[in-house]
């Protein structure tokens, strides 16, 4: 069963997305090809064609989660047998393919790896700001990430419809592969040695955001080979993470032109 729902993690203006639920729907789904963002299975839930359907998610890397019954009535109104699949208005793309095909280019690459951001107005903000600064690709953890749905398309501006998202179930994996591809890692952190005018971007260029409550993880910060702050003048100690994103992404905007 397909059916047209409002995303109940968004905060905004109950922009609609697609949900299919039922396990026979959602594995046909699968095996069509179809973009699923995340699916959603029912605590506890066993059987024969549960089984099936979760080779199937291993085998396409597909991100899951198990959650309440009572979730999941929520977003479908008719027998879900405890499976609901959540569709994503966008393709996603691979990192380990798209790094290194775009150091092969003229251009030195830039993009921008977002850790552990959920709140889906940040997120669209983010990507419109890449799309309108210039830069490459944003990579995003296939868990503990924004969901991208139709209300952080709109939110985008439509910007997620012509950036590359990469979806990637290990970041460190994403950084160790760009530092071999000849990237540099900068982690913008409010503990960063350096300020954010140091950084030369003119270089191609990993940049890590990190959440506002949490931050960066530390795995990823000891890879970082910089961390660059923005300066804080003010009592309150810290910038919206889509604003410190524009922030550093026009000053990377201002070097490379």
């Amino acid at each position: 069963m397909i059916q047209k729902h409002n995303n109940p993690s968004s905060s905004s203006d109950n922009q609609p997305s697609t949900a299919i639920y039922g396990l026979r729907p959602v594995m046909e789904a699968i095996d069509g090809g179809t973009r699923v963002d995340r699916i959603l299975l029912q605590n506890g839930l066993t059987g024969n064609l549960v089984a099936d359907l979760k080779a199937r998610i291993r085998d396409k890397g597909i991100p899951y989660q198990f959650v309440p019954v009572e979730k999941l009535n929520r977003l479908a109104r008719g027998n879900h047998q405890g499976v609901v699949a959540l569709i994503s208005p966008i393709e996603f793309h691979s990192a380990l393919s798209l790094i290194p095909a775009m150091m092969e280019g003229d251009k030195a690459p830039l993009v921008l790896m977002l850790d552990r951001i959920t709140d889906v107005r940040n997120f669209g903000a983010i990507v419109r700001t890449v799309e309108c600064a210039g830069a490459d690709a944003v990579v995003i953890p296939d868990h503990g990430s924004a969901q991208i749905s139709n209300d952080a398309v709109k939110t985008s501006s439509g910007a997620l419809l012509r950036v590359p998202v990469c979806r990637e179930s290990n970041l460190k994996t994403v950084v160790n592969l760009a530092r071999q591809c000849g990237m540099q890692i900068v982690a913008a952190t409010e503990k960063g040695a350096s300020d954010y005018l140091d950084v030369d971007f003119r270089k191609p260029t990993l940049l890590i955001m990190g959440a506002e409550e949490t931050g960066i993880s530390p795995e990823l910060l000891k890879l970082s080979d910089l961390r660059a702050k923005l300066p804080i003048m003010g009592q309150v100690q810290s910038l919206n993470v889509s604003v410190a994103a524009a922030v550093f992404m026009y000053e990377a905007l201002r070097q490379r032109r």
